[in-house]
């Protein structure tokens, strides 16, 4: 029947029915050890007896459809087992952020994704949460779009690049922070022109993202066709922005940090695709540690981030 509870009561469910030794048994298998669903049971109780309740904000621009980021919930939801937290996700049309304001919608939540997309509805709305998450030091992690809009902020309002933008949404920016791969500058179609599948990503030692993944070189998936414009690289970093993650010749950002924030990263690259129950992704678990740690330290209590 049905589990009441969650879906990852499955296996435990088939396992208590024997079909685990039925289907050994019927293909003649050989095994080498008894089955361990010690993680499982874990898994499990963690779910149902969370230590922590916290608030995190997703800022989409089809945040209306229920199943729209559903990879990004469910490694919320998987780094939410792994620091035994329920979380409590609200789905914030960025859109409504450009009507209502930033304060009004997100004040109150733990933590801030920002996760990708396409085309300029919205954009204004993310780029106006993610202002708001820097500057009242709420964690905040950026996807894809995401990382970008969050260099579309930090360059308007802190490098001081008035009217900064995509070549996306403003091909007559005066500061395109954001610009056309180099590989992409002669192609019209979208899809699988676009710089896809896993890339090799090299992390800045001690950086948030290095200490997170453990290491200091990772593969990660991409969907893309823009990227940080390398003519500003100077003028972010001295302002206080850290590239942590790069690609092997150093050309492509695929990582940006805060390091003043309580925790700000926004990658370039999908980490989601890459998440598991039993073993959430270590980016999605860093921002949710970070999150839960604001919700024990300071409650709903906001301060400034020293950015």
């Amino acid at each position: 029947k049905d589990k009441d509870f969650s879906i990852y009561e499955v296996p435990l469910s088939l396992v208590g029915n024997g079909l685990d030794e039925l289907i050994v048994n019927r293909l003649g298998l050989t095994t080498a050890k008894t089955l361990d669903i010690t993680p499982w049971t874990d898994l499990l109780h963690n779910l149902r007896h969370p230590k922590h309740e916290i608030s995190i904000a997703v800022v989409g621009k089809y945040a209306e459809h229920k199943d729209a980021y559903k990879s990004i919930y469910e490694a919320i939801d998987h780094a939410g087992i792994q620091h035994k937290t329920q979380i409590r996700v609200g789905r914030v049309q960025s859109s409504d952020i450009e009507r209502e304001g930033a304060e009004r919608l997100l004040a109150g939540y733990h933590g801030i994704l920002v996760p990708g997309g396409f085309g300029e509805r919205g954009i204004e709305g993310k780029v106006q949460a993610i202002q708001f998450a820097r500057e009242r030091g709420i964690p905040f992690f950026g996807i894809c779009l995401g990382m970008q809009c969050a260099v579309i902020d930090f360059g308007r309002r802190i490098v001081g690049l008035g009217g900064a933008h995509s070549t996306e949404f403003d091909k007559n920016t005066p500061h395109p922070v954001i610009c056309l791969l180099d590989d992409q500058r002669n192609v019209t179609e979208v899809g699988g022109t676009m710089r896809l599948g896993s890339q090799p990503t090299i992390l800045a030692p001690g950086s948030r993202a290095a200490i997170a993944y453990n290491q200091d070189d990772i593969h990660e998936r991409h969907r893309h066709r823009y990227e940080f414009n390398n003519i500003y690289r100077e003028q972010f970093v001295a302002s206080g922005m850290q590239f942590s993650g790069t690609s092997p010749d150093g050309q492509l950002v695929e990582v940006i940090e805060l390091p003043g924030h309580p925790w700000f990263v926004a990658v370039q690259y999908h980490p989601e695709f890459k998440s598991k129950p039993l073993k959430a992704h270590p980016l999605f678990a860093g921002f949710v540690g970070a999150a839960v740690e604001r919700h024990l330290n300071r409650g709903d209590v906001e301060r400034s981030a020293n950015i």
